[in-house]
């Protein structure tokens, strides 16, 4: 089954505006994701989805597709969902969502995630976890951390470190990589549910799923993306891309 791949791009991030733009090794940082997206074995589209001109503009100019999308959107997965249905993409089609800030995204990231929803026709919804390595970023907010069941259903998502050793001794935590796989019907389901109390309180769009009584999927990784989530980042990206 073919995939299609959208980032979702906004240009006023609170954090780091203009970040889809940031240059990182001569190129805008949109363009890095869309290059590797295009990578993935079975990709039928690779677009990125704003509502700012700059964006539209900077993609085009390297020859990327894009869709214009209603500013007031929610979250970026809400303007995938737009997306998706200016595309008409039947129900049962993949729809990846690749966050526009992992410029060093492993395709084969993407295909591992999609593959559960290949296999089992009633789920809706996958996503990426990795181990955390770097220590410094457990208690990163910026850095989500997941628990799961035993089946790999996500429990939670959170900014803090879960789960908490209260007596101590060795914890792998997990975190998660800023991709989801929805199958096209239950992404505008997606779309069609309030916001979540914990979703508005942690402001983790994935979160209104689980709020919902609906499961995710979680595929464990072994690659790493890091995430461009400040100024900082960018030049460790950089940097790493050079290397």
């Amino acid at each position: 089954m073919a995939l299609h791949v959208i980032i979702p791009a906004r240009y006023g991030s609170s954090r780091f505006p203009g970040k889809p733009l940031v240059d990182i090794g001569g190129k805008p940082m949109i363009q890095h994701v869309m290059e590797r997206a295009a990578r993935v074995e079975g990709v039928a589209t690779v677009a990125a989805a704003t509502d700012d001109e700059r964006i539209r503009r900077a993609v085009e100019a390297f020859g990327g597709r894009v869709l214009m999308t209603p500013a007031e959107l929610r979250t970026g997965s809400d303007r995938v969902a737009a997306a998706a249905r200016m595309l008409g993409l039947g129900d049962q089609e993949l729809v990846v969502n690749v966050q526009g800030d992992q410029p060093l995204l492993p395709p084969e990231v993407i295909s591992h995630t999609a593959a559960p929803l290949l296999a089992e026709p009633a789920l809706g919804m996958s996503t990426p976890v990795v181990a955390i390595t770097r220590r410094e970023e457990i208690d990163d907010p910026n850095h989500v951390k997941v628990v799961m069941d035993a089946a790999g259903n996500a429990l939670y998502f959170s900014r803090r470190a879960i789960p908490h050793p209260r007596d101590g001794g060795e914890v792998t935590y997990y975190k998660h990589l800023g991709v989801y796989v929805f199958r096209a019907w239950f992404l505008q389901r997606f779309a069609q549910m309030p916001t979540g109390r914990l979703e508005a309180i942690e402001k983790l769009e994935q979160l209104r799923v689980l709020e919902a009584g609906e499961k995710i999927r979680c595929v464990i990784t072994g690659h790493d993306s890091p995430e461009v989530d400040r100024p900082e980042d960018a030049r460790r990206v950089a940097a790493l891309l050079a290397g």
